[in-house]
């Protein structure tokens, strides 16, 4: 299985700062540690062109030339500087690199990424470029150039946050389906509408949880026969009853089984993944690396079963 790594291009943040940027090469160097088995390759960056598939073109340039607004820098929630418009770049193209893994092999994963919040105009809430919506993007208009019928395109959010970027991106668009399981009472204050929207209470448990992710589920298969062709998954940590953001009450096992569930689900249809690491904010950063190689080591487990079925 082959994951892509961009934390080599390390933002640098005023001290104090309240986002946790370590957790990233701490999860490389954990990976590197404990699944030796997985292909660590250095991310690529996405290009102005490819951001400007999802973003509009005044809102790269500002990113990329350090044009931010302080309003629009105080909304990501990072200071610009040429290693935040770098990084964002290649935290984008690590997720467009595991798409394309996830179409030749069954599974590409994204050690970073699941930047929801970013609009096509503006970023938010930690997140510069949408990195889902770009390579969703790309990869559909790769897939017309081979002349393919259209990719079909399901987006499984399970961070804690409603992934409003994302929905507003993709309203309207019968080629994605945008499904978010989120903290009702949790950040984004304003949601966007997604094709499906699953709020959950704060304290919500393991149980009632993995019921809900069911019936969501069953709820997109039944609603859309043909299925789609490619899935991104946001795999957040936050929903684990340590995060300091997240307000739900996932045990470590809950958010394994969880894992396990979709990517079952995926396989079972033959419907590749490109996963990504969302958000995590544990008290304990070694808390929310530890859930997020968990992750990794479950996407690789589907991976082997893919090789083991063939394409």
């Amino acid at each position: 299985m082959q994951a892509f790594t961009s934390d080599q291009y390390e933002l640098p943040l005023p001290a104090g700062h309240r986002f946790p940027m370590a957790k990233y090469a701490r999860l490389r160097q954990r990976v590197e540690s404990e699944l030796p088995q997985v292909r660590l390759q250095p991310a690529p960056a996405a290009s102005e062109g490819e951001l400007a598939l999802v973003h509009t073109p005044a809102y790269v340039d500002a990113v990329l030339h350090g044009h931010l607004t302080p309003a629009q820098a105080r909304e990501i929630g990072f200071p610009w500087s040429p290693q935040m418009a770098e990084r964002s770049r290649r935290s984008t193209g690590a997720t467009i690199a595991a798409a394309r893994a996830a179409l030749a092999e069954g599974v590409g994963v994204n050690l970073a990424g699941g930047t929801h919040h970013a609009f096509a105009d503006r970023g938010s809430g930690y997140c510069v470029f949408n990195d889902v919506a770009v390579a969703a993007r790309l990869m559909q208009a790769e897939w017309a150039r081979q002349q393919r019928p259209g990719l079909r395109v399901l987006v499984i959010d399970l961070d804690v946050h409603q992934g409003n970027g994302t929905a507003a991106i993709f309203a309207g668009d019968a080629s994605v389906f945008t499904l978010s399981l989120h903290g009702a009472r949790n950040f984004p204050f304003r949601k966007e509408t997604s094709d499906l929207d699953v709020e959950l209470p704060d304290g919500c448990t393991d149980a009632p949880y993995l019921a809900a992710l069911e019936t969501a589920l069953a709820t997109v298969w039944a609603g859309w026969p043909e299925g789609p062709t490619l899935a991104f998954y946001l795999a957040g940590a936050d929903p684990h009853e340590g995060d300091r953001l997240g307000r739900l009450r996932l045990t470590a096992e809950g958010l394994a089984e969880r894992d396990r569930r979709v990517f079952a689900a995926l396989r079972a249809r033959r419907i590749p993944v490109a996963v990504s690491m969302a958000g995590g904010y544990g008290h304990d950063i070694d808390t929310t690396v530890a859930l997020q190689c968990q992750t990794v080591a479950l996407a690789w487990q589907s991976w082997t079963a893919w090789a083991a079925q063939g394409l």
